[in-house]
């Protein structure tokens, strides 16, 4: 029994021991702390203040160089929008786009037609980057979906019926004014191309005739919705240049034209604009 207690007396009599080296080197960690402290202010007084605002200076560049690769990184977005009226030719163009082929006898459809793949007219190259494309609905009631896709959006195609142009240029200009308006247009400055469609048709009417209609329209929309109240207003931003004609290069994202014919597979210029903007 009492070597029990006497094992007992060593234990605490090393533990306590223990406790001391253990605060007395907090105590020297402590105090060593304070001196570096006290060193390096002295260093800080000593130092001239041309080397101070140069090391600060290393310290904001090396920040910016940081934010600036983190920039460079962000992801790359590879979703292509196709918007434009009922009857405009989206839906062959998408079809044309992925197999090569118009699927002629589509219907319109209640839901965005969506898919990812290779272009067509890639499909024997290797490593060449998917494209997603989104048929969006034309319908008025339906197109408030194209807002689920623009925000991941690299390029947006706008689709115009070149043959019947005229019948449709007012609905087609509200159409592309409420887009070319949209905070997710602007702010990110998604590039649009207007694709004039079925161009195999000789009564067609050209790019530079529908970019000029279109203006036109564009122009006497401002005017009109420019006197609305603020309450009654739907656009987000407003177009163009105060006491200026409209014009698409007065636009803040880039806004282009293009000729097409979807139901002959003549859409270079559409994989051009994809390609430009979803990099192989």
């Amino acid at each position: 029994m009492d070597n029990m207690e006497q094992w007992k007396a060593e234990i605490m009599e090393g533990l306590e021991v223990a406790k001391i080296k253990m605060l007395v080197g907090f105590e020297v960690a402590k105090i060593k702390l304070q001196e570096v402290s006290v060193q390096a202010q002295q260093k800080i007084k000593e130092t001239p203040d041309t080397q101070l605002y140069t090391a600060a200076a290393v310290l904001v560049l090396t920040i910016l160089l940081s934010l600036i690769f983190r920039l460079l990184k962000r992801k790359k977005y590879n979703t292509i929008v196709l918007a434009g009226l009922t009857g405009s030719g989206k839906t062959v163009l998408f079809y044309q786009l992925r197999d090569g082929s118009s699927h002629q006898g589509t219907v319109t459809s209640m839901d965005p037609n969506e898919s990812t793949f290779v272009l067509h007219s890639e499909t024997a190259k290797q490593k060449v980057k998917p494209v997603h494309l989104v048929d969006v609905p034309g319908h008025a009631r339906l197109r408030p979906k194209l807002d689920e896709y623009l925000t991941q959006a690299a390029g947006l195609v706008f689709v115009v019926d070149a043959l019947e142009f005229l019948p449709n240029c007012r609905a087609a200009a509200e159409y592309l004014y409420d887009i070319l308006t949209k905070a997710s247009i602007v702010k990110r400055k998604i590039p649009v191309l207007i694709v004039c469609n079925k161009t195999e048709k000789v009564t067609a009417h050209s790019s530079e005739f529908i970019r000029k209609q279109l203006e036109k329209e564009i122009e006497k929309l401002r005017a009109s919705r420019t006197g609305v109240s603020d309450a009654d207003m739907t656009s987000e931003y407003t177009l163009g240049v105060p006491g200026q004609p409209f014009a698409f290069t007065q636009c803040q994202n880039k806004v282009t034209l293009a000729e097409a014919s979807a139901l002959t597979g003549d859409v270079s210029q559409v994989e051009v604009f994809i390609r430009e903007h979803v990099k192989p």
